[in-house]
């Protein structure tokens, strides 16, 4: 009888979770998935957990193939040469191929004050700390959040819409993604909410204090809190482990999502970085990525070439409290156009997304495989956005929902 596969997965979220159920359609690969928490954060909804509306918790029987054993540790080191993974517990655990999707956190802010006095909000733990500062807060007391990205943005709108006094510091231009026409929608909800709104020159933060916060114009705001969303940062597992990674620490691959320093490892979701140019960091992108990964895994055991990225992107959805949001439509290139749906209907729409994301896990884990990734326009637009980088053109990339 032969052996069967040994496929680890590091990452518990959106791409890790896709990628270990798409893995178990092939009957003699054993996967292990190896995550910090016991239980699946629903990451797009933490803005929620902090306004009270939702747990943001799933528990990973509802979204994780009954064929996948979970161990709940932490990866310390991989050593590639002996195909092993050293845990945080003091165990290690092998693997013949490895899917690397740590995903992301909070980046450093490198601002006076803010490790200290701010309050991030990009993991789940990162959240519960925010809920009893909130909560301990008198009425009507100042909170302040930095950055204007969609997590900004949320986060503002729900606890506005929550009666708290809130300005949205966003240290230059307000929804960056968003086309002007979008921005003006989000701008005019933002202000019906109550919402104070700075940006332009002047704007970004320069200091953070336990009851202040300082721009760059010299203005100090008051702020009983602090809320930080500017920015976000990989682990720095891969490059600590030898591994080749981009300016941000996101392990380097090729277009088929394999390791440039090694064919048996692969990545997925924030921490992939495919021919330097990474996708934008989104749930939208994690979950492709992670079908993608495991399809690339699942080809090189069958000795067959696997495929390259062709992944489109087509919109941009933001929640503006529980009754409004924007769903921002862009091209194939992930250019914000004109066109939008907002309102009660955008809300709906955001809704929607928040719900079906799960489900899609869910549907892979009962079904491997289903999950389509058959998306000839991606491929196009991917092939013109390496083509546009080999010219000189920059990439970006940016976490949202």
């Amino acid at each position: 009888m032969s052996k069967n596969t040994q496929v680890a997965v590091i990452g518990g979220g959106y791409a890790g979770v896709m990628a270990a159920n798409r893995l178990t359609g092939r009957g003699d690969v054993t996967v292990t998935l190896v995550n910090p928490r016991p239980d699946f954060v629903h990451r797009i909804r933490l803005h929620q957990l902090v306004g009270g509306s939702d747990a943001a918790v799933i528990a990973y029987r509802d979204v994780l193939a009954q064929g996948v054993r979970l161990v709940v540790d932490t990866v310390a080191l991989i050593d590639a040469g002996e195909r092993s993974l050293a845990l945080a517990s003091g165990g290690t655990l092998g693997y013949d191929y490895l899917v690397y999707a740590v995903g992301s956190g909070s980046a450093d802010a490198g601002v006076s004050g803010a490790a200290e006095f701010a309050y991030p909000i990009a993991t789940l733990e990162d959240a519960q700390r925010l809920i009893p500062a909130l909560d301990a807060a008198p009425q009507g007391a100042a909170v302040t959040v930095v950055g204007a990205g969609p997590t900004g943005i949320e986060t503002a709108a729900e606890l506005a819409e929550q009666g708290h006094t809130v300005t949205l510091v966003c240290g230059g231009g307000l929804g960056p993604y968003l086309h002007a026409r979008g921005r003006r929608t989000v701008a005019a909800r933002l202000a019906r909410l109550g919402v104070t709104v700075l940006d332009g020159p002047g704007t970004k933060v320069t200091a953070v204090s336990h009851d202040s916060v300082r721009l760059s114009d010299g203005h100090d705001l008051p702020s009983a809190v602090t809320i930080w969303t500017a920015g976000f940062s990989v682990p720095d597992l891969a490059a600590r482990s030898g591994l080749s990674t981009d300016v941000l620490g996101r392990l380097l691959t090729d277009e088929t999502l394999t390791s440039v320093d090694d064919v048996r490892i692969f990545a997925a979701g924030d921490s992939a970085a495919p021919s330097g140019l990474p996708l934008r960091m989104s749930c939208q992108a994690a979950m492709p990525l992670g079908a993608r990964a495991a399809d690339t895994v699942l080809s090189r055991i069958a000795g067959e070439e696997p495929a390259p990225l062709n992944q489109p992107f087509g919109a941009q959805c933001i929640s503006l409290g529980r009754h409004g949001g924007i769903f921002q439509f862009a091209n194939r290139s992930d250019v914000a156009v004109w066109f939008n749906v907002n309102g009660f209907l955008g809300a709906k729409l955001k809704e929607t997304v928040c719900k079906v994301v799960p489900k899609h896990l869910a549907d892979e884990a009962g079904k491997p495989g289903s999950y389509s990734l058959h998306l000839k326009s991606g491929a196009e637009a991917r092939r013109q956005l390496l083509e546009a980088e080999r010219g000189g053109a920059p990439a970006t990339a940016e976490r949202v929902a």
